[in-house]
């Protein structure tokens, strides 16, 4: 006589929902009419600056002179989107523009898809 053994099938549900963050301070303006852009896709995995390793995917961005942790709001002129980033890195490194974005940050806040930069409003995070 053999022994069965019947196996449970467990069906696993998930919930996505949005994710609200509160951040404590006030954004300052820093910044009207900048040029903003995103990293290439083959810094993904590197190590920035700060030391942090680039994901492509985080809401990070990179700027000349601000300090590393800065939180940033960036917002969208042409739309009015916005996404708030922290600075890891130093750049961009091409005259004219004011902060590189991580992609997902980038694709967050653009009107166009297919652009690669956009005139936004910086404004910094008061603690």
């Amino acid at each position: 006589m053999l022994d069965t053994i019947k196996e449970k099938t467990v069906a696993k549900t998930e919930n996505k929902t949005d994710t609200i963050v509160e951040y404590k301070g006030k954004f300052k303006p820093y910044k009207k009419n900048a040029h903003a852009s995103y990293y290439a896709d083959r810094f993904h995995g590197k190590r920035t600056a700060s030391g942090k390793i680039f994901n492509m995917n985080g809401l990070t961005a990179a700027h000349k002179k601000l300090p590393f942790g800065t939180r940033v709001k960036v917002t969208n002129e042409a739309n009015g989107k916005m996404v708030v980033v922290e600075v890891i890195d130093r750049g961009p490194f091409v005259k004219g523009r004011e902060i590189d974005l991580s992609k997902k940050a980038f694709m967050a806040i653009a009107g166009n898809k297919n652009s690669g930069n956009a005139k936004v409003t910086l404004e910094v995070l008061q603690n």
